[in-house]
């Protein structure tokens, strides 16, 4: 009995120790376990905040990139314009989830493809603009072209019509009639109206001015104007009541008669005749003849 006894205590010492190893086995393996698993969760936790900080980086990126593009102040068109929005709405949005901190797997993987399509975006749109300064640029220098070509045409222009106006006044000089040959002679009238040739003074009452005009090919074969200034022998201009003025030579003048003349280049001898509505005289008389803008010529007769 006694030796019965003695044994039973060790077999359940034995026992106890065995289970008691099993629970540490057990523990040391819970902790284990939850250790990796410990360890797993921060390594993704710090895996999903790197690739946030990156998205963060190249958001911030394109954001400048943006603002690279836009500091060249081209003027854009309306889908550029409307494409620059979108895209300032779009980093808008993504900073905007990023700011809520902590995003999930599916958030992060969604963001980062968004990112993926925005940079296709600003890349392309980055590729639009400088198109559109390339163009900008050559309108530019189209335009400045154009304008020097037009102040050259325009420089050309006016030499031109300088020419052309200095070729119309020599034109116009070359045109006008001349005096080929003149002469003047007073006459009295009779009571009969029979007209008498005079040298002397108190008897003139008028005066015929015989004149030929020069040859000239280029002048219009048609009626032209004379226009007479008589100069007594004081020196006063004898004009009409009812004179008038006329242009020649530059000059605007008082004319004594007007008359005109059917020039046909044959040489032709022309008769004006002008009566005196004063006196005339003793003295000499001074004849100037105008036309077509110039001078005639000069001549003149004496009264004794």
């Amino acid at each position: 009995m006694e030796n019965q006894y003695g044994q039973q205590p060790p077999k359940k010492n034995s026992n106890v120790i065995y289970f008691l190893i099993v629970v540490v086995l057990a523990l040391l393996g819970t902790d284990v376990y939850l250790y990796l698993q410990k360890n797993k969760s921060d390594v993704r936790i710090v895996t999903q905040q790197d690739e946030q900080t990156q998205l963060k980086r190249e958001l911030d990126s394109l954001e400048a990139q943006v603002e690279q593009v836009n500091a060249g102040k081209a003027k854009m068109s309306t889908e550029l314009t409307a494409k620059n929005d979108s895209l300032r709405a779009k980093i808008q949005v993504l900073r905007t989830q990023l700011a809520k901190g902590k995003l999930t797997k599916a958030e992060l993987s969604k963001a980062q493809e968004d990112v993926k399509q925005l940079r296709y975006f600003v890349t392309k749109y980055t590729a639009d603009i400088e198109e559109l300064h390339k163009q900008n640029a050559t309108l530019t220098t189209e335009r400045d072209t154009l304008k020097s070509n037009l102040a050259t045409v325009a420089k050309k222009a006016d030499t031109l019509a300088k020419q052309n106006q200095d070729l119309d006044a020599k034109v116009k000089v070359a045109q006008a009639l001349k005096l080929a040959t003149s002469n003047i002679v007073a006459y009295k009238i009779k009571s009969s109206g029979k007209e008498v040739d005079v040298t002397r003074a108190s008897p003139a009452k008028k005066i015929k001015i015989n004149f030929t005009v020069a040859s000239n090919s280029i002048a219009t074969k048609d009626l032209h104007d004379i226009y007479i200034r008589i100069i007594d022998p004081t020196g006063n201009l004898i004009t009409p009541t009812d004179g008038g003025t006329f242009s020649a030579d530059g000059q605007d003048l008082q004319y004594t008669y007007k008359t005109s003349i059917d020039f046909k280049d044959d040489g032709t001898q022309y008769t004006i005749d002008w009566v005196n509505p004063a006196p005339f005289q003793k003295g000499t008389y001074t004849v100037l003849l105008y036309a077509d803008g110039g001078t005639m010529g000069k001549t003149g007769f004496t009264l004794k």
